[in-house]
């Protein structure tokens, strides 16, 4: 199923996003935590793909079993940091030979390795190279891009980071996943101006719940999120407890989602970190609004 189709349903829904082992030997974790959240039938699960294409080999292979033996849309995400045009066409047809109908497609982010690289010889140094590549390849898919309801951290200004977003969407891409965000008001502000700027596409709010401590420091770093006093309290009085601060992080997505959906948005990505209870969690404390549906 393509996402636009559920996009397009109305329904209030939860996703959530897996990402592959690291080595061979921590598959059967891996895809045992991607059965369980399965199992809670998300409107649809993303799969990562490593910095640098480090996971790429295990990403085809467990968004193939999320389709077809799991039966729930899938998302497999696509990189191009440093690839070569004949490696990125082969994964795109590896993709489209194992029935995979959307596309997350990204530039990826650099290893610190690369950060100095002369990258101006690269076949691909922005997600638009890539998402240009996918529709010219003549696959069929739905092809999603992200986006960062702040800025993006090279991005000079928030205008230009919605100029380079507009060219990403007249090049292909049919709807958006947001960069985690931990303040509401950020995303609204955020979809008031793309709208402005002519960006029409779905945009689907990505949420982290956080729920150790140590998440805080690298979501920071990683995204340049800014954190609410609200939540900085909250990792204050509960971070050195790990049952409280998952408790509470829970809790603190929980509350995003909730005025996400009473706002207008139907459809919540959920940044699940492969905790499968964490999953659950927060899908039983929407039950009743998700149940809204029926």
């Amino acid at each position: 199923m393509k996402l636009t189709q559920v996009f397009q349903s109305g329904k209030l829904s939860l996703s959530f996003e897996v990402f592959p082992p690291k080595t061979g030997s921590s598959f059967e974790t891996v895809r045992t935590a991607t059965e369980e959240i399965a199992r809670l039938r998300p409107s649809f699960m993303s799969v990562t793909y490593g910095a640098g294409g480090g996971t790429s080999r295990y990403t085809l292979d467990i968004a193939r079993k999320i389709k077809h033996e799991y039966g729930v849309p899938t998302l497999a995400h696509l990189t191009c940091v440093s690839s070569t045009r004949e490696t990125v066409r082969q994964r795109i047809a590896d993709m489209e030979a194992a029935g995979i109908e959307n596309v997350m497609a990204l530039r990826g982010d650099l290893p610190p390795e690369m950060a100095d690289q002369d990258r101006s010889a690269w076949h691909y140094r922005y997600a638009v190279d890539l998402i240009r590549e996918l529709r010219e390849s003549g696959a069929d898919f739905c092809i999603g891009g992200a986006c960062y309801p702040e800025i993006h951290p090279e991005s000079a200004s928030q205008k230009e980071d919605i100029r380079y977003l507009k060219e990403k969407v007249d090049a292909g891409c049919s709807f958006l996943t947001t960069q985690m965000f931990f303040d509401n008001h950020l995303l609204y502000n955020f979809l008031y101006k793309i709208r402005e700027a002519g960006i029409t596409v779905p945009v689907i709010p990505g949420v982290m719940p956080i729920t150790n401590a140590n998440q805080v420091e690298r979501a920071m770093r990683l995204s340049g999120s800014f954190m609410p006093q609200r939540f900085k309290s909250l990792v204050d009085r509960f971070g050195s407890s790990p049952a409280a601060m998952k408790q509470a992080g829970i809790a603190y997505a929980t509350d995003q989602i909730i005025d996400l959906f009473a706002n207008g948005i139907t459809n919540v990505h959920v940044y699940s970190m492969n905790k499968p209870d964490v999953a659950q969690k927060i899908q039983a404390n929407l039950s009743d609004l998700l149940g809204m549906n029926a």
